[in-house]
Formats: C-alpha cells, structure tokens, sequence
C-alpha cells in the first residue's frame, strides 16, 4: 500500500501527513472455527463527526473497540475493505448487532463489503454473510478484482468522517480517525474506484442465495 502521506491527487497536498511509525510486525492468526466469547464488547468512547485527534493502536482489542465505535456511531454509510472479512475482528455478536442496527434504520443505509478471500469466510461461515442472506437490499458484498492492482491494506469507513486503517493487514498497528472528512472523502474515492471493478464471486453468489 502506499504510505498515507503520498498524495494520491492534487486535493491530498492540501491535507496534513500523518506521520505514522509502526511499533513493529504482528502476526495475525485469525481463529478457526473457536467458540465466541461470551462478554460485549466495549467501544471505544469517542464520537463520529467531533473527536479530532488521530487515535494510534497496536493490540487487537483495542482496533476492536475502535471498529465496534465507528459501527454502532454511523449513520448513513459503511464500507469495508479487508482480506477475509477478519473473523476475529467482525464476526462478533456487537459487530453484527450494529450493523444490524444501522441497516435496519433506514433503507438508505448501505454496507458494502469489498473483500479479497472469499472462500474461508463462507467454508467457515461469518455473521456478517449470515446477516447478508437477511438484509440482501443494503448489505452488500463483492470480491475484490483479482486481474488488477489492489491495496494491502485494511480499513473501515464509516459515513464522511470515520476512518480506521491498518496499512498492513498482517500487522494490528494502524490508527482511527473520528472527524476527518479531507482522508475519509480520499479513502472513499478509492473505496469506490475498487466497487466499480469487483466481481462476485460464484461461491459467494450460492452462498447468499
């Protein structure tokens, strides 16, 4: 992926670096199949649209509470862009009752999910593809164009202000940001330029079917 202080266009000149230092490589080792947790989830206590400072993070509970933060706090748009859809960061009871939640709100609400490995969350199963087969008119889901370039990054975008970014997939540091639309708008334009390319993938067609 490209470092967040390249400019992508001519408008990302006109915006602050970040200045981001990694603490370090972290594998991540999503779980196979292990029973849930019983205890909710916390978010974290921050909100959408007034909370300026960027929030770093390097341990998964804490990139947790961050994503459930910005999920239950959106109100019109969700986009999420990850390799597997992450079972050990969104497929959790708090996850899927936010985004439930927010798409049962109206009918304008939207989830889209752009993701790059279909086949392990539909083999294993995923709450976010269980709530999929319920709400098919605003939840959607497409695999990420594998004939062309794509990032290596993770991120979740959540309405014009909400950005949570790990600019490595294979590493939990990244950070959250809660009132910067100037990223947010960049990210989403990327977000959408990969929507427009995606394919869907036959096992996730049957699956959702």
């Amino acid at each position: 992926m490209n470092d967040e202080s390249a400019p992508l266009n001519e408008s990302e000149t006109e915006l602050p670096a970040i200045d981001f230092h990694s603490p370090g490589r972290f594998a991540v080792h999503n779980p196979q199949a292990q029973p849930e947790p019983s205890e909710q989830r916390e978010p974290a206590p921050f909100l959408l649209g007034s909370h300026a400072d960027l929030e770093r993070f390097a341990h998964p509970q804490q990139i947790q509470a961050h994503a459930l933060a910005l999920l239950q706090q959106a109100r019109h748009s969700l986009c999420l862009y990850t390799p597997d859809l992450e079972p050990w960061l969104y497929s959790h009871s708090s996850v899927q009752d936010a985004c439930s939640r927010f798409l049962l709100a109206s009918p304008k609400n939207h989830l889209r999910i752009l993701l790059r490995d279909v086949s392990r969350p539909v083999k294993q199963g995923h709450r976010l593809l269980n709530l999929a087969r319920r709400l098919t008119s605003n939840l959607h889901i497409r695999k990420i164009n594998p004939d062309l370039p794509s990032e290596e990054a993770a991120y979740l975008l959540a309405d014009s202000h909400g950005l949570l970014l790990r600019p490595q997939v294979e590493q939990y540091a990244g950070y959250a940001l809660y009132n910067d639309p100037g990223r947010v708008r960049l990210r989403q334009a990327q977000f959408d330029q990969a929507w427009d390319t995606s394919v869907l993938d036959p096992d996730l067609r049957s699956f959702l079917l």
